[in-house]
């Protein structure tokens, strides 16, 4: 087992090991130009003055917790969303086509009309990371409870469960790989919309770093925002995996 779990740390190493020595090689050999492609060794000065100022830690803690609230608020509202379509027939005629439409609405569509509603304080951009985390649960949720497998509820019904104890006994066990799933989808989401939410008149947070930077021609800051929210976007998926391994375990 311990083998095994070096051999995947070993083997997803490689390829960002090799990017690196490749991102190396270009920036310093000349083949690309220093304007377009900064050096890792640029970028991690650029990291360390904002560090040095405060300004990093600061703004890695606003976009995590704008991530995290935003995604609690999508991700509970389309788990009982989701819920209601997958278990009500009436609910499903009601929600479905309306939730189907605006979900093909596009991220940015929405960030003129939470400036008008919200304003441009918090409540706008975790708003917009919550509608984000909201449609992946729900769609996947609501999916995986319509299919759940007839002949164990034909079996859960014949021990004389009903209601709620049928869906906590049998159908939300059925459902639990595609319930985690869908939460490590909607994470994934929400820091995509992460910066369009900071789009929003936002004077913080990695979103911002990316928005001031490239008006400011910094691209060693750019590329510093993006490799953070990559390492940030795989930290929370890595300990929403850890949650998926112990819930399946438990109620799968």
């Amino acid at each position: 087992m311990v083998d095994r779990r070096w051999f995947r740390i070993v083997g997803g190493a490689l390829l960002p090991v090799a990017l690196l020595i490749a991102w190396q090689l270009a920036s310093t050999s000349g083949a690309v130009p220093v304007s377009m492609l900064p050096s890792p060794e640029m970028v991690w000065t650029a990291g360390v003055d904002l560090a040095e100022r405060g300004l990093l830690g600061l703004y890695v803690a606003i976009s995590t917790q704008r991530v995290f609230v935003g995604f609690a608020v999508g991700a509970a509202l389309g788990l009982a969303i989701g819920a209601i379509v997958g278990l009500s027939k009436l609910g499903d005629i009601l929600l479905s086509p309306t939730l189907g439409a605006i979900r093909a609405v596009p991220s940015l569509a929405w960030v003129p009309l939470l400036i008008l509603w919200l304003k441009i304080g918090e409540e706008s951009k975790v708003v917009l990371i919550a509608i984000g985390a909201f449609f992946p649960v729900y769609t996947i949720v609501a999916a995986a409870l319509r299919h759940v497998d007839r002949q164990l509820l034909e079996a859960g019904r014949a021990f004389g469960l009903r209601g709620v104890r049928l869906l906590s006994v049998v159908q939300l066990p059925a459902v639990v790989p595609s319930v985690v799933s869908a939460l490590r989808l909607a994470l994934a989401q929400s820091w995509l919309f992460l910066v369009a939410a900071e789009l929003i008149a936002s004077s913080m947070g990695l979103g911002f770093l990316l928005v001031d930077s490239g008006n400011n021609g910094r691209i060693d800051r750019i590329f510093l925002a993006i490799i953070l929210l990559a390492v940030l976007g795989k930290l929370t998926d890595a300990v929403v995996g850890l949650f998926e391994r112990w819930a399946v375990r438990k109620w799968a």
